[in-house]
This record gives C-alpha cells, structure tokens and sequence, in this order.
C-alpha cells in the first residue's frame, strides 16, 4: 500500500437515524401512571365528560352505534405505513412492516407488489418470474433507473428494496425495472476480457509468474478487486468542462493523478469513497451532461439524494473500459458478497426443478391430471409408469411432426402458418429500427451470443439477425428466396439454406456457422 493509502483524508459520513428514532419523534409519550394526568398537546381531542366515569374506561358515545373506522392508518402515525413511509424521510423502513413497491417492464406497463422490509431483489425477481411466467433463470434483474438524472443501475441480489426505494427523494421521477441482464456475473466467467492486461499492469507486474487470467481468478475468488488504473474523461464539479486525468483505484479508494501518469503519493488525489456510493450508467450522457463519448458512468453518494449537484460524472474512452470499471467498482464495494450472489445464481440455475422448495401453483395446476383420448371416452391415467410411457410417446410424435415441417411441398411450406410461425418465438421483435434493437441489446448486456430477429426496415421481405459480439452489436441480413417451388431463408447467399426461422435461429444456437459466435441469448421483453 502507498503512502498515500494511509494518509488519506476524507470527511466521514453520518450514520442515518435509527429505527426507533422515527417512531418516537412527533409521537406522545404514554403515562406512566405518576402524579397529575398526561400532558394534552393541542393537535389531540379533548373528551369533554358528561358524567363521572372510572378513569380506565374508554369514552364513547352511548347513543350512536359503533361504527369501524375504515381508515385506521391514518388515525395511528406511528403504524401507519403512508404517514410514516420512509420515502417520506422518516427513516429506514421498519421490520415486520409491509410496502408497496411499483415494478415497470420494458414496455413501460407497471405492477404493484406488496412486500416487507427485508424483500431483497432476488427474491422480487423471483416472484415477478412466476407471476408473468417467464423463464426462469438468473439473468432476470431489477434495475434501479432515474429518468430525470438519465441514471440506471443494476440491483445486487441482496440488495433491499424498500430500503433502495426509501432513499428517493420525494416526487422524484424514480422507478424499478424489471428485464434481463446478461451481464451481470459474466465478469466471473470472462474475467480476462473484463480486466484487459493494459488496465491491470500493476497487478501484472507484483506476480509475474502467475498468467494474466489466473491472477484475476483469483483476486474473484477472493472476493477482492485487483487494482485498475487508466485514463477518464472527468467533468469538473459545477462547470460543464470535461478533462483527461489518470485515475487509479487501490483499497483504499479511487485516486486520480493530477500529473499525467504518476503514481507518486504527492499527485494523487483522492476523489471518491466508493463504500458510502452507488455506481450508475449514464444513458443519454450526451444530451443531459455532454459527454464526450457515449460510456459514461457516474458515482452517486449515498447522501446525496437528488439534484445534479454532488454527482461525480466520469467517461470512458470505449465500452470496454467502462465495462472493467464498473466491474472493479461493484467488487471494491460489495466484495466476497457479490462472490456468494454469483455462486447461489449457479446453484439455482444448475438445480432441478423438482428438488428444494415447493413452487408456488394455481388451483388450476393442481388440477391438472394425464388422460388418455385413444378409447371413445377419455379416462385418468393413474399408473405412474404408464403417465411416463404416454409422455414419450407424445415427444416421439412431435418429433415426427417437426421433421415432417421441414419436408413439406411447396404449396403447404408458403402457406400463411408456416410463413408467420416466427412471430410467435420471444426471440422475434417485429418491426423494430435499429437504433432501438441497439439500445435493447445494450441495456439487457453486451455479451456475446446476445440476439433478436426482426424485421427488415430496408428489404420489406427480408429480415435482420442482430447480433453481439465483442460488446459490439452487429446486423445480418436474412433473405427469402425461392428454388424450384420450395421457399427458404439464407444469410450467405443460399450456401445454407433453412426451411424457416426458426430452424434458421436453433442451427445457429449449435453451430456458429458465418457468424463470429453463437447464438447464446435471445433479448425478450414480458408483460407485467
């Protein structure tokens, strides 16, 4: 560690107050029973008694039914959960206590979930999975997006979320998101794209008998993040001048050099204290902040609570660059944590449907029974052997059905079904311009293998695979042609050819073919 690890000075942070000191504040105190009644404020009602009565029995009218009060909350501060919500500003949201949180989806349609306190992303996720019936699969995330500060991040597994949701501001223009991340843990499967060799020389240099791939396993199975350094585009705090410096982050935070590339204690300056703040992709960085290049990235303090004023706004030079930086930042913050969140992903991924928890089913899955129609009347088939025995059965048969598709004549192979089946598939997007399908791939992660299908805005009958590769998006043209009587689909000028899209899409998702990878991910968008 450097002299200037140690000898850093940074103001610290006040601790917000605590549960109990929301609960007391504003709330009267209950006699203890001492001489002289309680002391009565002005803002309660007084009871004024016609008769004497015993000091224990609680005044009501005698003459008018008792009627319930619908609204019991909103007589009860100190419970109730819309006087004292800790959007708010109350304080943190309180054990045992309900919140209702507002997810949107992609197409901006929204569902209000209730959940308590301690509810953390993944498991908001998971219930969000079984309600659209999506897939299930640990790329769905929830994304924490600021519309008005053109700021998203990603949640961690373990995050809260009614304690993310208490730290907006009032009124803000602030929102959950729920779509797909492929990104999220790839940087523990492709550790050495993620920390090129240029960006970790130092960490290179003090172990050079460990190869560069090796040495970064490590530092992830660890938990620990290596030490990144490289050039940023940084804004200066209340101008709109961006400047090049050489930022370098240790453990002991996130430096910057104020002499070119030196890393001597006397020019390094200390810029950020990632523990006490959340890191966030700027979206739109360009038209909101103007940033040189369009991967930018900001470090939010946790103090801060709106406004521009207080954000630290920095750009990379590539998506690269950016991708390794956000990477380091998410390990220097959450550490071994976000290690275990990875390693749990793994285990619910590779995990079979039928051990652990009893998933949640609707009266109408549990009713479902296997039956057999071969008979005039259809019967219940309770033989678990014979229920295993028809199932195969069936999959052999549509089996047969599929081969059959691929082998149809002409006229039954452009008939409207097999011309539209396509459209069915969560792969296929429609007419969509490729501005927005770059977007869509960018925000659901730059990996490769990442995909979509649509419609061709230049050739009405042709169709565009996009593709990612190298955190680039890429596009191939997919044409319909026709070759004595039989229609079929190519991207190589009829070298391959496939009897529709689909076929064309599951040959790509084994064999890479003309592309540059497989076909890993496919972007979907689901209904909330």
């Amino acid at each position: 560690m450097d002299a200037m690890d140690g000898g850093a000075q940074r103001s610290g942070l006040q601790d917000p107050p605590g549960p109990g000191s929301a609960e007391q504040e504003g709330v009267p105190g209950e006699w203890d029973g001492g001489e002289g009644p309680p002391e009565v404020k002005r803002s309660q009602p007084l009871f004024i008694h016609s008769s004497s009565r015993q000091p224990e029995e609680e005044p009501r009218a005698s003459s008018l039914p008792s009627i319930p009060n619908p609204f019991p909350e909103l007589c009860s501060p100190s419970n109730s959960p819309i006087l004292s919500s800790p959007a708010l500003g109350q304080g943190p949201p309180r054990e045992g206590t309900s919140h209702v949180v507002k997810v949107f989806g992609e197409d901006g349609a929204c569902r209000s979930l209730e959940v308590s306190a301690g509810t953390t992303a993944r498991q908001l996720c998971e219930t969000l999975v079984r309600r659209t019936r999506a897939l299930q699969d640990h790329s769905w995330a929830l994304v924490e997006l600021h519309q008005h500060l053109a700021l998203e991040r990603c949640l961690e597994d373990h995050e809260s979320v009614v304690e993310v949701q208490s730290s907006w501001p009032p009124g803000a223009d602030s929102r959950f998101v729920f779509r797909k991340n492929f990104a999220k843990y790839e940087l523990f499967k492709s550790n050495a794209s993620f920390f090129p060799e240029v960006m970790v020389s130092s960490c290179l240099e003090a172990n050079k008998s460990m190869a560069h791939s090796e040495l970064i396993q490590n530092f992830l199975n660890s938990g620990s993040c290596p030490e990144v350094q490289g050039f940023l585009q940084l804004r200066e705090a209340g101008r709109k001048v961006w400047k090049r410096f050489y930022f370098s982050l240790r453990r002991s935070g996130l430096y910057y050099s104020t002499k070119g590339t030196s890393k001597d204690p006397r020019h390094l300056q200390y810029f950020a204290d990632l523990t006490e703040s959340n890191i966030y992709y700027v979206t739109q960085g360009k038209k909101h902040y103007g940033t040189p290049t369009e991967f930018g990235f900001c470090i939010k303090p946790s103090k801060v609570r709106s406004g521009v004023k207080g954000l630290k706004l920095l750009c990379s030079e590539d998506e690269q660059s950016r991708s390794c930086w956000m990477a380091a930042f998410r390990l220097f913050k959450y550490g071994m944590q976000l290690y275990r969140n990875y390693q749990q992903a793994q285990a619910r991924l590779s995990q079979p449907p039928w051990i652990g928890p009893t998933p949640l089913r609707s009266v109408s899955d549990n009713a479902l029974v296997a039956m057999d129609f071969s008979g005039c009347t259809g019967r219940v088939i309770e033989n678990p052997s014979e229920v295993l025995t028809v199932a195969l059965e069936e999959a052999q048969a549509w089996r047969k059905k599929t081969t059959h598709r691929y082998s149809l004549p002409a006229a039954c192979q452009s008939s409207p079904l097999s011309a539209a089946i396509h459209r069915t598939q969560p792969w296929f997007h429609g007419r969509i311009s490729r501005e927005d399908t770059q977007q869509l791939i960018g925000r659901q992660g730059l990996v490769d293998g990442v995909f979509l299908v649509r419609e061709s805005q230049r050739n009405p009958k042709g169709f565009v695979l996009s593709l990612c590769h190298l955190q680039r998006v890429k596009h191939y043209l997919i044409l319909p042609s026709e070759e004595e009587g039989r229609l079929y689909f190519t991207m190589d000028d009829g070298q391959t050819r496939f009897a529709d899209l689909i076929q064309l899409v599951e040959f790509h998702q084994i064999n890479r073919g003309i592309l540059p990878c497989k076909l890993r991910h496919y972007c979907t968008c689901v209904a909330l």
